[in-house]
């Protein structure tokens, strides 16, 4: 019976082989856990309409209150009859209006 030595050596190789791949596969493992990984960043988007909204905000905080000297003026001339409605001024300035909403 004749033993093949040239096979014995062929075998212990590939295990060799395998063994090498192994450590260096766990290797390349290893290195990847040990980079830290980058934070997911977060981002906001204003859309157009909450920019506007906040325009719209700032125009009103900036302007007058209440004019109380035109409001008395408007009640007086309302209480005696002198006020007068323009009713194509004021179905103009209504269009306008719903108009500007859109």
């Amino acid at each position: 019976m004749a033993i093949n030595i040239n096979n014995l050596s062929n075998n212990n190789q590939v295990t060799q082989n395998k063994q090498a791949q192994v450590k260096q596969q766990s290797a390349q493992v290893a290195t990847s856990n040990a980079q830290p990984k980058s934070p997911n960043q977060d981002s906001v988007s204003i859309t157009p309409q909450a920019k506007q909204l906040h325009e719209l905000q700032k125009k009103a905080s900036d302007g007058p209150a209440v004019d109380q000297k035109k409001i008395d003026e408007l009640k007086k001339a309302i209480s005696s009859g002198e006020y007068k409605v323009d009713p194509e001024k004021l179905a103009a300035s209504i269009a306008k209006f719903e108009f500007e909403l859109i």
